[in-house]
């Protein structure tokens, strides 16, 4: 199947039911602690890795995510590593500005962002940790692009599927995207049945047993 029909399945689906999914085929994948910094819509993407972190040296180095952009299209989406850190921005206003003229769909930070109230009016969906007023500047730096990095304790590779929402940021190894979609369009079938089923008076003890939720065997049939 192709990428661009996967994403159209993944973008069907949200966070929790992926999330689900990944812990039925005992993958990593979803994280914590990372959440919309506005309020945006279903975010869908191939990743596009960028790794942030301390200047190496007094020479020059690239400006985080500023080639990734001028490299991106309209199916990617930002991904930057900066371990956590709450005291710095890796992501502002002018990346906003360039990242929707290349038609990017979003940006996932493993840190902080500033100029938020400049994403919201672009429409540009970002999702971080915090949003703060200090400069990355003299502070940090890219350290590579493209290249496997660690996000919220989860291994992401470039090419990767990305979806976030308002549950939170979750990866889909590429490799396997097609059964971990696929499990989780079987769990998002069975809680529809199931929030029917609580919806006309069944017992919730019943309707959330066990052996109501997709198992590996449900994938193969």
């Amino acid at each position: 199947m192709t990428a661009d029909k996967l994403l159209l399945r993944l973008r069907a689906l949200d966070t929790c039911a992926v999330s689900d999914a990944l812990d039925t085929l005992s993958l990593p994948g979803a994280t914590t602690g990372v959440r919309a910094l506005w309020f945006a819509s279903v975010v869908v993407g191939r990743a596009r890795t960028i790794q942030a972190g301390p200047r190496p040296s007094d020479g020059s180095a690239a400006h985080i995510a500023a080639a990734a952009i001028d490299d991106s299209g309209e199916t990617d989406v930002l991904v930057i590593a900066n371990d956590g850190r709450l005291d710095v921005s890796c992501f502002g206003g002018i990346l906003t500005r360039a990242s929707v003229r290349r038609g990017v769909r979003g940006v996932v930070i493993d840190g902080a962002c500033r100029d938020i109230a400049e994403s919201r009016e672009l429409g540009f969906p970002v999702f971080g940790r915090a949003v703060v007023p200090v400069s990355a500047r003299g502070r940090i730096v890219q350290l590579s692009m493209d290249q496997t990095i660690e996000f919220a304790r989860v291994r992401v590779d470039s090419g990767d599927l990305v979806i976030a929402d308002g549950n939170g940021v979750v990866f889909v190894p590429a490799a396997r995207a097609e059964d971990v979609i696929g499990m989780a369009e079987l769990i998002a079938a069975r809680e529809w049945r199931m929030a029917t089923a609580v919806d006309v008076g069944e017992p919730v003890t019943d309707v959330m047993h066990d052996s109501k939720f997709p198992t590996l065997e449900d994938l193969d049939r």
